[in-house]
Parts: structure tokens; C-alpha cells; sequence
């Protein structure tokens, strides 16, 4: 193994019985891939890609230790031997790689997400505490019910150690149950459980003991705890530096896990998977010293999308080990790629949160938007060469196009792509110029050093008509030729000062000193170009056809984004529709009164109104007659997940 292009990444690490090759973890992670709480074959596959791509430890998803802990519908359960053999099938898989597994033990305590049915179930906490998130009120666990629940830990780790799993994980991060325990300003008990630092650590201690207890004496157990909840009532960095340093005095624990936030509350919550707004590696100094602290190898996440970035963390003694969770999720050759010097290979995540978190959000299992065989592994895992090679056309720079040309060219088709502009990108060019969306434009560095690789020929500057298909006499035609802003019709739109979206980014209109954003989509659009006026010094107005701004998109990134809006000042107004304009007044509807909404004294309206596809090519191709497909907004306008998946598909079929 050549260790020599990241020394630290790549040196092994040894945690109890378990030896790891390396400082790539994936750390636990929502994927939606269970199969009715049982682990199964999507899983295992999921899993497995990331172990054969390099990675050193992976961390399963959160299991149910006890039946009081269900938060969401189908959860995975540990807390009967049914679990063992979907278990055992996993860590056959992973351990084949030589990568090692630990599972998370879970209860959430008062953060409940939603049923199993679909009525409200009773929550338990340290004490009848409400959380802020979700709204609940939970009840105060009586003390035979916190034992039951500690042993229910240790029996749960019983039956991982059968299932053959280095390890488990006592998830005491997030505001979830071991932390609400931990929280002075959750727990206000006055028994043996509540008050002192001893006592609040003690449930803590008490499962970590009894998993000990259980268990043989090299086998992992780990704690993961937000080393700050960033809350306004959630644990402080030095309140958990001191509780990590008695937990760790018993002698029971292998490994920490730092994290940050908690998911008690909004603001704490975006830290749960950061949006690209924070700094790369924003969490290390919260990890910074634990080690020498506790005694314990530490595990830090937050942020960390490159082995470079990992290096340094863990030449400046931050950690010991990076999780590099959504780093893999993006691409699970992360590891492989680092360890041959390939970092230029390497598809880097863009912190979007769209298909990962946001998928889980929405229920759906997790992918990514620019690697849709994420959680689908079953269905693209295995690439098939082209039987008959073909000449391939792709006309279109965008993701789904990029995609597309890379899928096709890398099964062995001649492909080429036209582009008639003089950069790649399409959209994602002018995504990348929002406030804090610069990381964006990463999708096309990746998608064109896939087309690279792949060995795709790119032409730029081509507006591709007739002639230069007849010239270049395609076997398939592969049409991505995205959509334009869509600018509906109301009264005034040509006596009033409009403009589009796509103006405002490229710098081609000035706003003047007030302007009112009119957002149909409510997605990033709306939020991201009321911000960027605003901070130009314009007077804005976000008029939001939805009840919030950001309706669409994942909540971590919207809950950020309403933030900047508020500290800037922007005056928002949900549950509108545009109605007209004037010289300096917008009319707007109300969604459900109907009744009149009137904006004065605006200088410039701003439609981000939505798109509408160009289907001039696709015209063009119906009236040759040319076998071909279409992906991405030329279909039906929506996002770059849609597009590259569209192009995957097309890809893996011509």
C-alpha cells in the first residue's frame, strides 16, 4: 500500500480488538435502505460500495435499542435476535474489504419525527422537557423504565457481537436521549439520574458499563456526542469536554465520536449535515484536545470532503480519525482514489444536502444528486460495456448532459458533446454565483473530469443546427439543451421595470434601491437572489408563492438561508401569487383571501418565476427523423439531481 501521498489517513489505528487500516470512517447515517426494519440486500450493497472503495471503519445507521424509542415509521430494531442474520450478512460483506463495522444503538427520547401509524406516540425523556423542533412534550422516564433501558443497550450489543460486528456505537449526540440526560437544562430530576455532573453522566455511564459488561473485553464501544449542540439551551463546548472526561474515567469506552448540533432545535439542527455555507472542517477544534482529555482515539466529523482536508486535521493532532461521511455518499472511491494519488479523480461533494439528508427527509432512500448509483447499487452497481460501439451526439453542457456523455463514452461508445456556449455547466454556472452557493460549480468540475476519463470529445462555441448534425451523421442523438427563464404574463409587464433572475445573476440589470423578488418556485432561486440584492444594500421584498421561502429545498439549507434573510433584513411575504406592476408598485394575490396584497415605492420586479423548456433541438430531431432521447429540463424543468440521474439512465442504455 502506498501511504506516502497521505501518511496519517492511511496508518492504521487500533480500537479494542479491531485494527483499522486507515482514518476514513463513514460515520452513521439515515439511508431509508432497510427492507421493514431488517437490514437487507440495498443496504448491504450501499455499504459494501463504500468498503471496497477504501473506507477503514463504517458506522451503521441508528437501531432501536428499546420499543419506546420509535421515531419514524419502519425503523431498524435491535431489540430481538431477528436483527442477527441481516447483521451477520452485512459484516460478512464489509469485512471482506477489510474495512470494520460498528452499529449505532439509538433511542431518541423526546426528538420523535413521526409514527408508525400516524398517530402521536409518547415520547420519553429525562424529564417532561418539550423540545423546541418538533414541538413535543415528553413524559419523565420513571426509574425502573431507565434501567430497562440500559440493559436493553447491553442485550442489543449481545446481538451485534453475534452477528459478528467489531462493534456498537452509544449515539449520545444531537439532543437525543443520553445528551437529554447529560442537559441540565433538559434534565431537572432530583433523584440519582439528575443534578450533579455525576449524576447526569450516569445513564451514560450505566449503558457503556453494561455493554461492557456483556460483551468481551476488545470488543468497540464508542460514543458519539455533539461536542457543541449550538443551541440556545443545548449543551456548551466545556459542559461536554468535562462530561467526556468523567464518562471516559470508567474505562468502558473505545472510541469518541464528535459531532456538533442537535436536533431540538432549528438552529441547532443545520449542523446535523452542514450546509456548504460553513468552512470545510468547521468541527475539528471541537475535537481538538478530547483525545488527550478522555484517553480515547477521536473520531471528527463536519465538513470534511477531501483527503487533503482529512490530512491536515489529522497532522494538527485535531482527531484521530475523520468522518467523511457524505464525502463517500458522493464518491465511495474517496479512499482508493486518495491511497493511488488520484485526487483529481476524486467526485467531491458539494454540501448541497439535496438527495442524502434531504431524501431521508422526504422518505425516500438516500443518493446523491451528482452520483445517482448512491443507494441505488442494485439497480446501476454493475456497468455493461456497449455490445456495438456507436457515435454518440450529446448536445447540451448541463449535468444531465455532461452525465450522459460520460455514462455513454464510458461503456465504450465514440461520444461527443456540443456546447454552444464557451463554458460547460448550464445552469449550475449561475447556481454557483448565489450567496454562499459558490461550491456548486464543483458538480461541473466533477461531471467534466468524468467526461475526461471517460473519454469524451467536447466542443464549445457549437450551436448545433442541421448541418452540423448532417456533418456529424450520429448513430443516437442525446438532447440536453436545459430551459429558459419563464416570464408569465400579467398586466404591466412591459411598462414596469422587470427583469429575471438570471439578469440579476450575470450582473446584465442594476436593481435600483428597492426591489421585490416575485418567487413562484420557492426553492433556492427566490432566497438566494433576495440575499444577494440585500447585500448589495437593497431594500427587498421576497414575495413567496408557498407558506414559507425555500419550501422546496432540504430544511437544513432553507433554515440557514431564512436566517441571512432575517439578519439582512428582508421583508418576506408567504401565500402570494403575482398579480401586476407598475412604474413602482407590485400587485400581488393573496394564495387563499384572494384578496389584493399591494407593494409601493418598488423600483425593480425580479421574476423567479420558473423555467420553460427549450425544445427547439427536440423539434429540429422530431422533423429528421433521428433516433434520440431527451434528459433533464428539456423534459420538464427541475433540479440537477433529475438531470444527472436522466443522464445515467440515458448513458447506460444507448
Amino acid at each position: 500500500m502506498d501511504t506516502s501521498h497521505f501518511p496519517n489517513l492511511f496508518s492504521p489505528l487500533q480500537l479494542g480488538d479491531l485494527k483499522v487500516k486507515n482514518r476514513i470512517v463513514s460515520t452513521g447515517h439515515e439511508t431509508h435502505l432497510n427492507e421493514q426494519g431488517q437490514v437487507g440486500d440495498a443496504m448491504i450493497a450501499y455499504h459494501e460500495a463504500r468498503a471496497k472503495g477504501g473506507a477503514g471503519l463504517i458506522v451503521i445507521e441508528v437501531a432501536l435499542a428499546h420499543p419506546s424509542g420509535v421515531f419514524v415509521a419502519h425503523p431498524i430494531r435491535v431489540d430481538h435476535d431477528d436483527c442477527i442474520p441481516g447483521y451477520r450478512k452485512l459484516a460478512t460483506a464489509l469485512h471482506k474489504h477489510d474495512c470494520g463495522i460498528v452499529a449505532q444503538l439509538f433511542h431518541p427520547g423526546r426528538e420523535i419525527l413521526a409514527s408508525e401509524d400516524g398517530t402521536t406516540p409518547v415520547s420519553y425523556s429525562a424529564s417532561a422537557t418539550p423540545n423546541e423542533r418538533f414541538h413535543v412534550m415528553p413524559r419523565s422516564m420513571p426509574v425502573e423504565m431507565i434501567e430497562e433501558v440500559i440493559s436493553s443497550f447491553g442485550d442489543a450489543a449481545i446481538r451485534m457481537q453475534k452477528a459478528g460486528l467489531d462493534g456498537v456505537e452509544i449515539v449520545a449526540s444531537h439532543g437525543y436521549l443520553p445528551a437529554q440526560f447529560l442537559n441540565a437544562q433538559v434534565n431537572v430530576r432530583g433523584d440519582e439520574y439528575g443534578g450533579s455532573l455525576d449524576n447526569r453522566t450516569r445513564f451514560i455511564r450505566a449503558i457503556a458499563a453494561d455493554i461492557r459488561k456483556k460483551t468481551s473485553p476488545g470488543f468497540v464501544i464508542g460514543l458519539r456526542i455533539s461536542g457543541d449542540e449550538r443551541s440556545h439551551e443545548g449543551l456548551e463546548a466545556k459542559e461536554v469536554q468535562t462530561a467526556c472526561e468523567r464518562i471516559a474515567q470508567d474505562g468502558n469506552l473505545t472510541y469518541l465520536s464528535i459531532v456538533a448540533g442537535s436536533s431540538a432545535t432549528l438552529a441547532g439542527s443545520v449542523h446535523i449535515a452542514a450546509p456548504m455555507y460553513e468552512d470545510v472542517g468547521y468541527t475539528a477544534p471541537l475535537a481538538d484536545g478530547m483525545s488527550v482529555r478522555t484517553g480515547l482515539p477521536t473520531i471528527v466529523t463536519g465538513r470534511i470532503n477531501q483527503p487533503q482536508d482529512a490530512e491536515r486535521i489529522l497532522a494538527a493532532g485535531q482527531a484521530d480519525m475523520c468522518g467523511m461521511t457524505r464525502a463517500m455518499i458522493c464518491d465511495p472511491e474517496i479512499g482508493n482514489k486518495a491511497r493511488e494519488g488520484k485526487v483529481d479523480d476524486i467526485r467531491a461533494c458539494i454540501a448541497c444536502n439535496q438527495a442524502c439528508i434531504g431524501h431521508f427527509h422526504a422518505g425516500y432512500p438516500i443518493s446523491c444528486i451528482q452520483n445517482p448509483v448512491s443507494g441505488r447499487e442494485l439497480v446501476f452497481g454493475v456497468t455493461k460495456p456497449a455490445t456495438q460501439k456507436r457515435r454518440i451526439m450529446v448536445i447540451g453542457g448541463g449535468p444531465g448532459g455532461m452525465k450522459a456523455a460520460a455514462a455513454a463514452a464510458d461503456r465504450g461508445h465514440d461520444v461527443t458533446l456540443f456546447e454552444r456556449d464557451a463554458q460547460l455547466g448550464g445552469q449550475a454556472r449561475l447556481a454557483q454565483l448565489l450567496p454562499h452557493r459558490a461550491e456548486f460549480g464543483g458538480i461541473i468540475t466533477n461531471l467534466a473530469r468524468e467526461m475526461e476519463l471517460a473519454g469524451v470529445e467536447v466542443r464549445k462555441n457549437v450551436s448545433v443546427d442541421r448541418e452540423t448534425i448532417a456533418e456529424f451523421a450520429p448513430d443516437e442523438v442525446i438532447a440536453a439543451t436545459g430551459a429558459t427563464p419563464r416570464w408569465p404574463e400579467f398586466e404591466g409587464r412591459d411598462s414596469a421595470q422587470v427583469v429575471d433572475a438570471w439578469q440579476v445573476l450575470r450582473g446584465e440589470v442594476k436593481a435600483g434601491s428597492s426591489a421585490l423578488v416575485a418567487d413562484w418556485r420557492a426553492d433556492w432561486i427566490g432566497i438566494g437572489v433576495a440575499e444577494m440584492l440585500a447585500e448589495q444594500g437593497c431594500s427587498v421584498k421576497l414575495a413567496v408563492n408557498g407558506y414559507m421561502p425555500g419550501q422546496t429545498i432540504q430544511m437544513y439549507v432553507r433554515d440557514a438561508s431564512i436566517a441571512r434573510l432575517h439578519k439582512l433584513g428582508v421583508e418576506v411575504i408567504p401565500y402570494v401569487r403575482l398579480f401586476g406592476a407598475d412604474e413602482d408598485t407590485v400587485y400581488l394575490q393573496h394564495l387563499m383571501s384572494g384578496e389584493a396584497v399591494i407593494c409601493e415605492n418598488v423600483d425593480t420586479l425580479v421574476l423567479a418565476q420558473g423555467h420553460t423548456p427549450d425544445n427547439a433541438v427536440e423539434t429540429m430531431l422530431r422533423e429528421l427523423g433521428l433516433p434520440h432521447h431527451l434528459v433533464g429540463d428539456c423534459i420538464a424543468p427541475r433540479t440537477a439531481e433529475e438531470a444527472v440521474l436522466e443522464g445515467l439512465r440515458i448513458g447506460l442504455t444507448v
